[in-house]
């Protein structure tokens, strides 16, 4: 038998001891990223929470979604700078939550790497930490894994998980939207973390760099690509929580664009009418259309076009609605209104967006030229 030199996991690619620091590194952020139910600490098999707040509810009803920041990691892995992305994927799983109504309570992270860098997972989980901390969410666990063989040593890839609780007769939805609704839209911080697939393949196909200064945008292109997304959690819950604003629907726009990600949120046989008019897309926006020449109908399907989310309300509730969301930092504006389909004529050659995302509910008809 021929004599071999032992095959360790270390010379299989998977450096244990750079876990266990990443995990050192990590420890003060995370437990910034608490709530008062969260029992134990870091480096146990679970988190845990204790849900005995829920006994004080009269039908607690739970929810939970999981989602990743797709392909703008690949931005953050090109200008090696990793301390915003955590907040993007915060972003996008908690605010997922917040759209029935539910407050989200706690989140687990889950980071795939094809080498430990300690440092740079540290600065993954200390975004997602600070993330948390602004959607008022508790981190109570995560994992690392080291694929080597399966991603180069600097590709990595993030996902999480949350759950949050809502009472059963304050669910938000379409069952609570009616005609006469006003569609109110949020302001998004940019891009947030949709249609990067698009947005690298405009890039690259004209050449541009990251570091490139664009004047639109008064600053680098790869710090636009960076801005982390809007966390609207605490000041939606706000929203959902006063006494003078009477939220029916609220909806996220990510992958799908505002059309698509309202009429999931509208009852069947109503219509949306959005005014494009109603405000200006920023920058970055027209950047890629223009650099890309990309269609407008492909603009609306992929990205946000400056509004990361929109709620339907009582015209009633509009303007104290307003008030508190640009109180909270969040700038919102009447974007259209909801109407009864049998009483709307809309033209043989106008596009109706609605069964997106498998819901069959209402439609949105988009009108108008931004201004």
């Amino acid at each position: 038998m021929t004599t071999r030199s032992p095959i360790t996991y270390a010379a299989a690619g998977v450096d244990v001891e750079a876990g266990d620091r990443a995990v050192d590194l990590m420890k003060a952020s995370v437990r910034r990223a608490t709530r008062p139910e969260v029992l134990g600490g870091l480096g146990g098999f679970a988190g845990m929470f204790d849900a005995s707040a829920l006994q004080g509810m009269r039908r607690p009803v739970l929810a939970t979604s999981t989602d990743g920041v797709g392909t703008k990691v690949a931005i953050a892995q090109a200008l090696d700078r990793h301390d915003t992305i955590g907040q993007d994927l915060v972003g996008m799983v908690v605010d997922d939550i917040v759209v029935c109504g539910a407050e989200p309570l706690f989140m687990t992270d889950y980071i795939a790497t094809g080498k430990v860098v300690p440092e740079r997972i540290a600065a993954i989980v200390g975004g997602i930490a600070k993330g948390c901390e602004l959607a008022g969410v508790a981190l109570v666990g995560g994992e690392t894994a080291e694929h080597p063989g399966l991603l180069d040593p600097d590709e990595y890839d993030v996902a999480g998980a949350a759950t949050g609780v809502v009472e059963r007769d304050e669910v938000l939805g379409p069952d609570r939207v009616a005609a006469g609704d006003v569609v109110l839209a949020f302001a998004s911080s940019g891009l947030h973390s949709n249609g990067y697939s698009l947005v690298r393949r405009v890039i690259a196909s004209a050449g541009w760099d990251l570091d490139r200064h664009v004047d639109e945008l008064g600053r680098t292109l790869g710090d636009e690509l960076l801005e982390p997304t809007r966390i609207y959690s605490r000041a939606l819950l706000d929203l959902v929580r006063a006494d003078d604003v009477d939220l029916h629907a609220l909806s996220h726009v990510t992958g799908g664009g505002l059309a698509a990600n309202l009429a999931r949120v509208l009852p069947q046989g109503t219509i949306a009418r959005v005014d494009r008019a109603s405000w200006t897309p920023p920058p970055i926006f027209s950047l890629v259309g223009e650099l890309g020449s990309v269609p407008r109908a492909d603009l609306e399907r992929t990205l946000n076009m400056g509004i990361g989310f929109v709620g339907a309300l009582p015209q009633e509730s509009v303007d104290a609605a307003i008030v508190r969301s640009k109180a909270a930092g969040i700038d919102a504006w009447v974007l259209g209104e909801v109407s009864d389909a049998r009483a709307v004529d809309v033209p043989d050659d106008v596009e109706l967006v609605q069964g997106a995302k498998g819901v069959d509910g209402g439609a949105v008809r988009m009108v108008g030229e931004h201004v």
